[in-house]
């Protein structure tokens, strides 16, 4: 069970970061067969392997950071909402610890969205224009991973399956909500103003703040970059690495104790060393 792993996985998931780590810097690829065997990358096939990703989410955005929400269960520990049926659920699972649920993404194509009736980040941002590029669309969401296997090479995989979904379903453009853990702006306002300066969406692509907060903080002259990238989360930098680009605006999402921007990717504006972060193994 996912709510355990923390008690009972920390030992072998440090195992499996030293071995990765070893052959990273050994010179062999992140592919090497003793880390991609240890983990199996695959879509959620059932009830229960949803559940076991809303209780890896439960465990990382309510109790680690704080979060809560209407549909909540406190009592399961389950994080979930009305559009979990909707999504398709990627997960990572770790297959010597009884294949267990160790990271999650969440996914929403255009058909699914239609079904649900909107996408879940129109709840923060108008996506007019995004809606109406004519590209096919992906929403990302929920992306977590067990405290135990950060660092090391779980995200890589997950990024790999989920390269691997673009692909087989001609997804031109992603995009979804991503965070800075409280509510302070004025705390964030030198890296919200570097994503507002230096990383903003094209305008033909560019969603929009409903309940519009500024990120346009600080003149872009008295930004320090490399001390405002010390303060962005790790997985926007990782969005910024693959040419991604931001929203116009923030989102203050208080029941998740959070600040949030939306992210967007445009597959044709990567380059080739940037697709292949994501999109197969390392050789190199």
């Amino acid at each position: 069970m996912v709510n355990q792993c923390r008690s009972t996985t920390g030992n072998i998931a440090l195992q499996r970061r030293l071995a990765y780590d070893h052959q990273t810097s050994g010179g062999q690829t992140r592919g090497d067969k003793s880390v991609t065997e240890a983990f199996t990358v695959r879509l959620a096939e059932n009830a229960r392997d949803i559940e076991a990703a809303q209780r890896l989410r439960y465990e990382v955005f309510v109790a680690e950071l704080g979060g809560d929400g209407a549909l909540v269960d406190h009592e399961a520990r389950l994080e979930r909402d009305r559009f979990d049926p909707f999504f398709d659920h990627l997960l990572i699972c770790d297959n010597l610890r009884d294949n267990a649920v160790v990271g999650v993404y969440r996914v929403l194509r255009e058909d699914q969205a239609k079904a649900a009736g909107q996408f879940y980040s129109e709840d923060e941002y108008d996506l007019t224009a995004l809606k109406s590029s004519g590209r096919r669309l992906l929403e990302l969401g929920r992306s977590c991973l067990h405290r135990d296997y950060r660092g090391g090479p779980a995200m890589f995989l997950l990024w790999q399956g989920l390269g691997k979904y673009v692909r087989e379903h001609s997804i031109e453009v992603l995009f979804g909500v991503a965070s800075f853990h409280g509510i302070d702006v004025n705390k964030m306002a030198e890296p919200l103003s570097l994503l507002h300066h230096r990383h903003l969406a094209p305008a033909e692509l560019r969603p929009r703040a409903r309940e519009f907060q500024s990120m346009d903080l600080m003149p872009e002259d008295q930004i320090d970059r490399r001390r405002a990238m010390l303060q962005v989360p790790a997985l926007i930098k990782a969005y910024l690495r693959l040419g991604g680009c931001v929203g116009d605006g923030a989102f203050i999402d208080r029941d998740f104790n959070t600040v949030d921007v939306c992210l967007v990717m445009d597959t044709e504006r990567m380059n080739d060393r940037q697709r292949a972060r994501y999109t197969q193994d390392r050789g190199r």
